[in-house]
Order: structure tokens, then C-alpha cells, then sequence
């Protein structure tokens, strides 16, 4: 199940503030897997004058995200648990892959890899998820229930 890319929201389907913040648009988000893309700003650096880790795991976090909720659009995601791993400084611009590994029907598992502007591998995560019933846009303001 696709969906279609609207520019107003990084092409997320849904107003999502943090993601919005940083730039980070949606590419693809279909069939268990997610293309996103992260157009440079100075203000993503850390003092290394290399983007902060803290930027990629909100990518990373992203992309796995957009991947599980890809086969159930209608459907919100939970981060439950995540690994990271950083394998080099990523400077400019960044593309993420994300993937669904595996599914119940509460539970995603999903991984994704970040690459910098060369198409050299950053950063790569693992996680699980939880699938939620996302509220009506009236209550959109309201805790989620997690249990």
C-alpha cells in the first residue's frame, strides 16, 4: 500500500512537528520499505561541524517508522526499543532506507541504514515497534495509551 507524497507535511501524511523542523522529507513509503532524504543545514551539526548523532537517530528512527506503518498506513507506530549504530561522520546531505523485517500484529521489525552524499553507509539501526489506532484529528492532542 503506497502512499501519495504531499509536500506540506514531508510527504508524511500526517503534521508530524520535529520531522518538519528538520527538513526531512519522504520519498517512498510502500510495501514494507521507506526512501527518505535530509537536505543539509548547518543547524543539524554538532561542535564537529558533523551532523549530530542525535539528528541521525531521529532520521534513522524515521525511516524504520515510515517502513512498518507502509503496509498499515491507517495505523500509528510506537518506538519501543532501537539500536544504533554510527560508523561514520556524515557531512551534507543524507538519504535513509528503511525495512520491514518482520510483523505480528502488534510488533514491527524493521532496520534502517543512513548514507551520506557519496552513497557511503553512516549509520544503521535496528528496532521494534508497536502498532497503535491513530486518534481522530480532535483528539490528536490526547496521551496514547501504550499498554
Amino acid at each position: 500500500m503506497g502512499s501519495s507524497i504531499q509536500p506540506s507535511d514531508g510527504g508524511f501524511g500526517i503534521h508530524i512537528p520535529f520531522v518538519a523542523m528538520l527538513g526531512l522529507q519522504l520519498q517512498r513509503f510502500e510495501n514494507g520499505e521507506s526512501d527518505l532524504f535530509l537536505p543539509y543545514k548547518a543547524e543539524h551539526d554538532n561542535s564537529f561541524a558533523v551532523i549530530h548523532g542525535g539528528t541521525l537517530m531521529t532520521v534513522l528512527d524515521v525511516a524504520m517508522a515510515s517502513a512498518a506503518r507502509s503496509v498499515d498506513a491507517d495505523k500509528g507506530v510506537l518506538t519501543i526499543e532501537m539500536k544504533t549504530s554510527f560508523m561514520q561522520a556524515v557531512r551534507g546531505d543524507l538519504w535513509a532506507q528503511g525495512r520491514l523485517l518482520h510483523r505480528t500484529q502488534r510488533l514491527a521489525f524493521v532496520e534502517a541504514t543512513i548514507f551520506d552524499a557519496s552513497r557511503e553507509r553512516c549509520a544503521h539501526a535496528t528496532g521494534t515497534f508497536r502498532y497503535v489506532a491513530r486518534k481522530p484529528p480532535d483528539q490528536a492532542n490526547t496521551p496514547i495509551a501504550t499498554d
